[in-house]
């Protein structure tokens, strides 16, 4: 049958994920760094993405599909704090989750969600006037303080210099990032492994593109957790 279907221009498309959020029925994901439709079965074709999309990458077309498929109803108020997993939040006038202070002896710093760079969108409002921390992905694990050492305060931003797919592509958001808002300071954490280097050459690259000059202040954690640099 023919009906309408969402379609992704992958040149255009920077892989912010603000589109995720707005599609209840999971039919579009971030694979290889782009926006991408993962089944003609999960798109009810009513373009609730269309506009939240920055770049306008996504449009509708008709075309032959099969029948549309309901995915089961996700309880997001099931979740913890009720945080559906790809959705902006800012949590900078929130009072902490009453769950994270009953089982923990400290307070969370986060100020905000997500933090996955893949899933950030540049234009997310508490970029504007933030202090910016960069950080590979195990610094949280190895540095016992984290929180209160380098995030209260800050916006946090992370990825995986090694593991992860298109650094080049991280290169192209953190510019977006920095060109598009009033970043008052960048803080970069790295572990002390070799590969781990990459995370402070990309923030360069990101401030390079973006055409805006920024002092890093960046600290160096060593496999036990303990600041080397």
């Amino acid at each position: 049958m023919r009906r309408k279907i969402v379609k992704i221009d992958e040149v255009k498309c920077n892989g912010c994920g603000a589109c995720i959020p707005s599609c209840h029925e999971g039919a579009i994901r971030i694979i290889g760094g782009k926006a991408r439709l993962v089944g003609d079965a999960l798109c009810d074709g009513l373009g609730a993405c269309l506009g939240e999309c920055p770049q306008g990458a996504i449009s509708l077309e008709e075309r032959e599909a099969g029948d549309f498929v309901a995915p089961e109803p996700v309880h997001h108020e099931m979740l913890p704090c009720g945080c559906p997993g790809s959705l902006t939040q800012d949590f900078r006038q929130e009072a902490p989750c009453a769950s994270a202070e009953a089982h923990s002896p400290s307070t969370s710093a986060l100020r905000q969600w997500p933090v996955q760079l893949r899933l950030l969108s540049p234009s997310a409002p508490f970029f504007q006037d933030a202090d910016l921390v960069v950080s590979a992905d195990c610094v949280a694990f190895a540095h016992g303080d984290f929180h209160q050492a380098f995030l209260k305060g800050k916006v946090l931003v992370i990825f995986c210099p090694k593991l992860d797919e298109d650094t080049e592509e991280y290169a192209v958001k953190l510019g977006d990032i920095f060109h598009l808002n009033n970043i008052r300071s960048v803080t970069v954490l790295r572990m002390e492994v070799p590969c781990c280097g990459a995370t402070v050459a990309i923030v360069k690259e990101a401030l390079k593109r973006s055409g805006k000059s920024l002092a890093i202040k960046g600290y160096t954690v060593s496999l036990k957790g303990d600041i080397v640099q």
